[in-house]
């Protein structure tokens, strides 16, 4: 029988004070991931600029739904990986707030349940100025945040979550902070989301690599068990590689040579693979972890300014 986590759940919400603690939440979030929702509303956004007037409000109840909703299933991902007996004091890459600071875990399934609950009004705002479409696309979105780590079937535990983790962050966000703006798709939006979500699928391969033995030892079949350790390696350097040519083709289709920008960020791509190379421990992987997060974010920054230099100053 699991002492720890017997004595973690019996313990009352009482005990625990929020108050002054601010620092300890915010680990829970995972900041250092939070850019995954952060950089598929700015390509949508920017995307949509130049072809009409920006909706400020609208862009920011975006935004801030996204992040509710990424931080949540990080809180989910807290909880039910402690229910499952997966997560220790010594766990590499949480944010620990049940197994190291105290936090009941009834508290963290409950604020995960609030932010929902925020983002689901800010889904009815954002319904009420576009299209009540999008409360379909909000819907299932959720679900699969949820189903990620909740569920008897968790997506995340399965060769199946790079899939989901990147369309549903990648190309099911950028879609529709471009069609708020607009309230119309075209193709072009479209090839701009799929290196969007080749990246962001990235991180959760990056994560799994590190992840890789103690993954394998709890029964867990993620993608990178299943290629094995070199192979996912090379899977994930392919990834990169996917995602740079299919924005120059798509840059040299459309004659946007501004996006010809995102190659400022290769070095950072290198430096993610070579981290991974050699190493084993998740402790000496999690440079390379923080590379692959940064990749995501520095291309995602240098494609919006493409974008932008495209739409606004042709």
């Amino acid at each position: 029988m699991n002492t720890q986590k017997t004595v973690l759940e019996s313990r009352p919400a009482a005990s625990w004070r929020p108050a002054g603690k601010w620092k300890v939440w915010w680990r829970q979030m995972r900041p250092h991931t939070l850019t995954a929702s952060v950089i598929p509303v700015l390509i949508g956004t920017a995307m949509a600029a130049g072809q009409t007037d920006i909706h400020w409000l609208l862009f920011a109840a975006m935004m801030l739904a996204s992040l509710l909703i990424q931080a949540a299933t990080n809180l989910f991902n807290e909880y039910y990986d402690f229910k499952r007996g997966l997560d220790t004091p010594e766990s590499v890459g949480i944010g620990g707030g049940i197994v190291r600071d105290g936090i009941p875990p009834q508290t963290i399934f409950r604020v995960a349940i609030l932010f929902f609950a925020i983002a689901i009004l800010l889904g009815v705002y954002i319904c009420m100025l576009s299209s009540w479409w999008i409360a379909a696309a909000g819907a299932i979105s959720m679900a699969v945040a949820y189903l990620y780590t909740g569920g008897p079937f968790p997506l995340a535990y399965t060769p199946l979550g790079e899939l989901f983790s990147g369309f549903f962050m990648g190309p099911v966000i950028v879609l529709i902070s471009y069609y708020i703006q607009l309230g119309s798709l075209d193709q072009d939006i479209v090839l701009v989301s799929i290196p969007v979500a080749i990246l962001t699928g990235a991180i959760l391969m990056a994560n799994n690599i590190r992840d890789l033995d103690g993954d394998k030892e709890r029964g867990r079949k993620t993608l990178a068990i299943l290629l094995g350790r070199p192979n996912a390696i090379r899977f994930l350097a392919g990834m990169f590689v996917a995602a740079y040519l299919l924005t120059l083709w798509h840059a040299v289709t459309i004659q946007w040579l501004w996006l010809f920008i995102v190659l400022l960020s290769v070095p950072k791509a290198i430096q993610a693979v070579r981290r991974f190379i050699g190493k084993q421990k998740p402790i000496e992987l999690m440079p390379a972890m923080k590379a692959t997060a940064q990749l995501h974010t520095q291309y995602g920054l240098l494609l919006t300014i493409g974008i932008l230099m495209e739409r606004l100053w042709p």
